[in-house]
């Protein structure tokens, strides 16, 4: 009845190859990319008309802002903001220029702004285009482009394909790849058997991070419900795990486990309904139901599809006669048949198409077979396509972590300038530092791979070009750590840059003109002396390692405080969200590190804080709002890892939760508040010298000593930071035997 469009997805990098083989296999002139038309929208219009206006920019911008945003992405109409924000309509009432604004915007609002290209959209023709469709030639584009877009080009008789690069296919190629380089296995993933029990277990337990279409949480969690053991399973899930069908997932499982019997309202629905125990899953089951017991043609089955799945409510009392009525010619009996429509009616608006469910669910399924026999070897190409999503990586990383397996820091001498396989374990990526460039870290590495690793800091600066290594990058590999295997102490690094580059550019015009110093000043293969410091200490080490790569690699600032924590009964963001569903409420202690603190201006005109924190499991962000922001000034400004006391909100599945801060201190204060401290009574003064001794050991310490007003001057209170060893009896001993003490008790 209508011309079908191909949705077809390609390995992202080779995309391009597809399209070239078209153009050549039909003809330039017989393929086109596809128009869009940009409109304007109330936040562009604002912008646009301002600029004619010759408004200030500070102005427009401002106004643009106060735009809400709506909801699925789109922004409301300039009148529905004018309703929605009260300030913009007094804003307007008050000036006459902005009145104007918003006169001239409302008439321009919706109108077409400018032109661009669908995405993915390619049309084919049996003729040259230009006697079908007229055409235009984008100054970006090779090919020509309709001047119909997506909706009415259809309509002309040409068929639309869909190109479309999807990373998941070039993850597995990569994979694939690091297969062949690791174990010497040639992998051709269109033979993995559909059956393996080891993919299935790991599904069935949830470990499905990663896993295309599997790795949000809901997902995770039916996965463990429904236990998939087949691949129809992977097929269902899909189609059921979206707004609508997934109020059949209960039934679907307790189906699928015996729980609930199977019925049929008719014995004909069975060989249909079967592989979904009875319910209604696939748009293909209401078609075939439409066939087999209302007497369609397959033709006049997918416009019935059509019409439920569209809700065209003129049509659907002719289709309801046209199914009744040939069901009963099907020696069905009326009623039934009236049922049976009612229940297709029901589910065809919200139906999923099982072939686009099992072409995604054979992907799916490559992907969890990879993470289940290859787990380095996919995560590290997963890593790769995400090398530029920090949040992404250091979720990956803390996977990588809990899958048994570590992920080794940048190193100028052992890592790629991706991510690689080294010794069953992941290599971080030269390019995962930011702001480094994939190019230049390319080079460094071709360089090494020619001539051997660096043997030194000086080797490194006269055998790598300057033009390959600026101020920028050099300060971020130094922060990251990817220069301690030339030198551990970071901060000589960083404080000598300007005497490492400028060695760096005397080498490199050295090399360039080919000639060497007459008086010995710089020679080339000489040692670069570089002035000598004491190293950042760890907190500060480790938070520049942090802004380098992103988030906390080869530690994190809390781990010295994982004893306390427990203690006072802190856990972690990860451990606090596990489970929670939508609708849910819940209070936790957190502690965290500051990764960003940004101020920002409410809508009511009070401040806000937007507050980012990294623990060891994961980062979060929520609000600090204006009626505590005094209170945590002094502790948000510290750099100290914080205590948080937090209400998390679930709203909607697959969204962030949104996250309050109800309390802020720093950890150390928390801890101090609520530690245990011992108060130990002396006879001697010099007792207290001999304490200190005692507990000057790593494993106690770091610790404060206090006097308490209220005893002796000789008498001492005890605090150990973190509340290392309070319940060691051992330590107890070893201070009662110290000469001069004669008592000591805990607080």
């Amino acid at each position: 009845v209508n011309m079908p469009d191909f949705d077809v997805d390609l390995c992202q990098e080779n995309r391009h190859k597809t399209i070239e083989y078209v153009q050549e296999k039909y003809g330039h002139d017989h393929v086109a990319q596809i128009i869009t038309y940009g409109k304007l929208q109330s936040k562009a219009v604002i912008r646009d008309v301002a600029r004619v206006l010759q408004m200030p920019y500070s102005q427009a911008d401002r106004i643009s802002k106060m735009i809400p945003p709506g909801q699925n992405g789109k922004n409301p109409t300039l009148p529905e903001a004018l309703e929605l924000v009260p300030e913009l309509r007094e804003m307007r009432d008050k000036d006459p220029q902005v009145n104007k604004l918003f006169e001239i915007a409302i008439q321009l609002e919706g109108l077409y702004r400018n032109s661009g290209m669908h995405a993915a959209g390619v049309v084919i023709g049996d003729r040259p285009l230009d006697e079908l469709v007229p055409l235009y030639k984008d100054p970006r584009a090779d090919m020509p482009v309709t001047q119909y877009d997506m909706k009415y080009v259809e309509e002309t008789g040409l068929i639309k394909f869909d190109f479309l690069g999807l990373k998941t296919l070039t993850v597995i190629n990569c994979a694939v790849d690091w297969v062949k380089k690791i174990h010497g296995i040639e992998l051709n993933m269109a033979e993995v058997p559909l059956d393996d029990t080891l993919t299935y277990e790991m599904m069935q337990r949830g470990d499905t991070s990663a896993v295309f279409q599997f790795e949000s949480g809901g997902m995770r969690d039916v996965m463990k419900q429904i236990k998939p053991d087949r691949f129809e399973d992977l097929i269902a899930i899909i189609a059921l795990y979206r707004p609508g069908p997934m109020a059949n997932i209960p039934t679907f499982i307790n189906r699928k486990h015996g729980k609930e019997k199977i019925e049929y309202v008719h014995p004909d629905l069975a060989p249909i309904l079967d592989e979904t125990y009875g319910i209604m899953v696939y748009q293909e089951q209401v078609m075939k139901i439409a066939q087999v017991l209302g007497g369609y043609t397959l033709g006049g089955a997918d416009k019935l599809r059509k019409v439920m799945g569209k809700k065209l409510r003129d049509e659907i009392p002719v289709q309801r006669k046209l199914f009744t009525e040939g069901a009963i010619k099907n020696g069905i009996d009326a009623a039934v048949a009236a049922t049976i429509f009612d229940q297709m009616e029901k589910f065809a608006s919200y139906g999923f198409n099982k072939s686009h469910a099992a072409a995604y669910s054979l992907i799916s399924y490559q992907t969890a077979y990879l993470k289940a026999h290859y787990p380095v070897e996919f995560m590290c190409a997963v890593m790769d396509f995400d090398i530029a999503n920090t949040d992404k990586l250091a979720f990956y990383t803390d996977e990588v972590k809990k899958m048994g397996f570590k992920v080794l820091p940048p190193d100028i001498n052992e890592s790629e300038a991706l991510f690689s396989v080294e010794d069953g374990n992941i290599r971080f990526a030269l390019a995962g530092v930011k702001g480094v460039g994939e190019s230049n870290m390319n080079e460094i590495v071709a360089e090494r791979n020619k001539n051997g690793k660096f043997r030194s800091l000086s080797d490194f600066i006269h055998r790598v070009d300057i033009k390959f290594m600026n101020r920028k990058q050099l300060e971020a590999l130094i922060k990251a750590g990817a220069f301690d295997c030339l030198d551990n102490n970071r901060r000589r690094l960083f404080e000598n840059i300007e005497n490492i580059l400028r060695h760096m550019a005397a080498d490199c015009e050295m090399k360039n003109s080919s000639q060497t110093s007459l008086f010995g000043v710089q020679e080339l293969g000489a040692e670069v002396k570089i002035r000598d410091t004491e190293e950042w200490p760890t907190l500060e080490r480790l938070q520049n390692e942090a802004e380098a790569i992103g988030f906390y690699l080869s530690a994190h600032p809390l781990d010295v405080y994982k004893d306390s924590m427990e203690r006072l009964g802190i856990t972690s963001y990860t451990e606090a969200v596990k489970g929670i569903k939508p609708g849910d409420v819940i209070m936790a202690n957190l502690a965290g590190c500051v990764q960003s603190c940004q101020k920002k201006m409410g809508k009511t005109g009070k401040p806000f804080v937007l507050l980012k924190l990294s623990d060891t499991s994961s980062s979060y962000e929520g609000f600090v709002f204006s009626d505590m922001l005094k209170s945590c000034e002094r502790s948000l400004e510290s750099g100290l890892p914080l205590y948080v006391r937090v209400k998390i909100e679930q709203q909607a599945e697959d969204a962030p939760p949104r996250i309050m801060y109800n309390a802020i201190k720093t950890l150390d204060e928390e801890i101090t508040e609520n530690s245990k401290g011992l108060v130990i009574e002396l006879n001697a003064p010099s007792a207290a010298r001999k304490i200190r001794e005692c507990l000057a050991h790593e494993h106690y310490g770091p610790y404060k000593i206090y006097l308490k007003p209220e005893l002796a001057d000789w008498d001492v209170r005890i605090e150990l930071k973190n509340g290392y060893a309070l319940d060691n009896g051992a330590l107890m001993s070893e201070l009662r035997a110290i000469s001069g003490v004669l008592n000591v008790k805990e607080l």
